[in-house]
C-alpha cells in the first residue's frame, strides 16, 4: 500500500493521540467522518496500524528505574538463541529486547522500582536463564527523548 499525504497526516495525528474521534480527525484532515473511518480501517487491514496502546508514566507506577542490560551468550547456536529469546519475552520487567551486532548479543530495556528491585531481578530471574555468559548494566540518568511517533 502506498501512503498518500492524507494517510501520513492521519497516522501522525493518531500516533500523537489515538483517542481522537473520527469527527475530530475529519475536521483536521478536511474529510468526511466516513472517509476518515474508511481510511483508518484500511490502514488497520493493511497492518500499517499494528495496535492501539496507552503509555504509562513509569514513575507514577513505581517503575522509574530504567536499565539497559547488555548480554553475551556463551554460544551463538540457533538452539541457544531460540531458548534465550523464548525465556526473555516472559520477563515482565523487560520492555524491549534487541538482538544486536557488536560486543554483545542482546540489549534489554528493563524497568523496575529501584536499584534493589533491579538486583533482585538480575539475581533471581535474568541470570537464571540458560546460556548467559555475561551481563553489563547501564543505568538511565535522565530521559532526553522518548517517542513512539514514526515519521512516515
Amino acid at each position: 500500500m502506498t501512503l498518500d499525504p492524507t494517510d501520513k497526516k492521519l497516522l501522525l495525528l493518531l500516533q500523537t493521540d489515538s483517542k481522537r474521534t473520527t469527527k475530530e480527525l475529519s475536521l483536521k484532515l478536511n474529510l468526511s467522518v466516513t472517509a476518515v473511518y474508511e481510511r483508518i480501517k484500511k490502514l488497520e487491514r493493511e497492518k500499517i496500524i499494528d495496535k492501539y496502546v496507552i503509555l504509562l508514566n513509569k514513575s507514577k507506577v513505581d517503575k522509574g528505574f530504567v536499565v539497559f542490560c547488555h548480554l553475551k551468550l556463551i554460544q551463538h547456536s540457533q538452539e541457544f538463541l531460540t531458548k534465550f529469546e523464548t525465556e526473555v519475552v516472559k520477563l515482565s520487567e523487560v520492555l524491549e529486547c534487541f538482538h544486536v551486532s557488536g560486543d554483545y548479543d542482546y540489549i534489554l530495556k528493563v524497568v523496575v522500582k529501584d536499584m534493589q528491585a533491579y538486583r533482585e531481578f538480575l539475581v533471581s530471574k535474568l541470570t537464571t536463564l540458560q546460556h548467559i555468559g555475561s551481563t553489563q548494566s547501564t543505568f538511565m540518568i535522565s530521559e532526553v527523548k522518548n517517542t513512539t511517533v514514526l515519521a512516515v
